[in-house]
């Protein structure tokens, strides 16, 4: 399918990749915490029918420079902008802290129509790199809501990696440690899906070595179904934090992180969600 692409300045960085003769399904496309626009990912999207807005939700102009205090403001001004564009049923795909994102923006924006959440998380963390003032790091709340920060678990500093030198790590020991030190903010943080309209679709890898998604994931599942909400859980054991859709190559290696999964797996997790993802977006129309 043909596509063309429009470069957004306004009220963030991004891109809206769309089909030529316009799309009726709308998609916000967020990144991780790499904070990149998705523009490949948005491409994807776009050949399958859907206009895709990709946007930078940190680091740009006028944006907190790390995932701090973040405004979910930030993504129901993607839901007006793909509205004002002509797009009817709003879905919003979010990657790990982007998933977080993706979350409880529906559960805040009742215009959301579905959330596409990969590797995601089922509460609210505290803040992933600078604080407010882009050099300190006190643990604050990724998000706020109306000018107020949500509800969030801290990271315990205690923890220790156990790879040996100075190579990647893994760090989802650092999360499981972090929820044990600090169960009793485990409830406050919860991310209420529950209360979402939206339909919900979770992918999760359950060899995720960057935090546990697919015990959050099925976390999440739960209480969708305790509450007779829909929602389908796509996973694969061997998938790391990075699934790959069709069409998208393996995810470069980091040398800071180490994410889990191999790069079959994560492509296998990533073609099993395909169709998933396809009929979540186009349902309704």
């Amino acid at each position: 399918m043909e596509v063309v692409e429009r470069e957004v300045t306004e009220p963030w960085e991004g891109v809206v990749v769309a089909p030529v003769r316009g799309g009726e399904v709308g998609v916000l496309v967020l990144a991780g915490s790499s904070g990149r626009i998705e523009r490949e990912r948005a491409r994807i999207l776009a050949r399958q029918g859907f206009t895709a807005l990709a946007i930078r939700w940190f680091g740009g102009p006028g944006q907190p420079p790390g995932i701090c205090e973040v405004p979910l403001e930030t993504f129901t001004a993607g839901v007006d902008h793909l509205r004002r564009g002509g797009s009817r049923r709003i879905g919003i795909l979010g990657s790990s802290k982007g998933a977080e994102a993706a979350t409880l923006t529906a559960v805040h924006d009742p215009r959301v129509d579905v959330v596409i959440a990969l590797s995601p998380t089922s509460r609210v963390w505290c803040n992933v790199g600078p604080g407010l003032d882009g050099a300190h790091h006190p643990y604050r709340s990724s998000w706020t809501w109306r000018g107020r920060p949500l509800p969030f678990v801290p990271m315990d500093d205690a923890w220790t990696p156990t790879e040996p030198g100075t190579g990647p790590v893994a760090i989802r020991g650092w999360y499981e440690r972090s929820e044990r030190t600090y169960a009793h903010l485990l409830a406050p943080a919860e991310i209420p899906v529950e209360a979402a309209g939206a339909d919900l679709l979770l992918v999760a890898g359950g060899d995720d070595a960057m935090w546990p998604s697919l015990p959050f994931a099925e976390d999440l599942a739960r209480r969708r179904r305790a509450a007779g909400a829909p929602v389908r859980l796509i996973t694969r054991h061997d998938a790391g934090h990075r699934p790959r859709l069709p069409g998208e190559g393996p995810a470069p290696a980091s040398p800071r992180f180490l994410y889990g999964g191999t790069p079959e797996a994560d492509a296998l997790l990533g073609e099993a969600a395909w169709p998933h993802i396809l009929e979540a977006l186009r349902a309704g129309r």
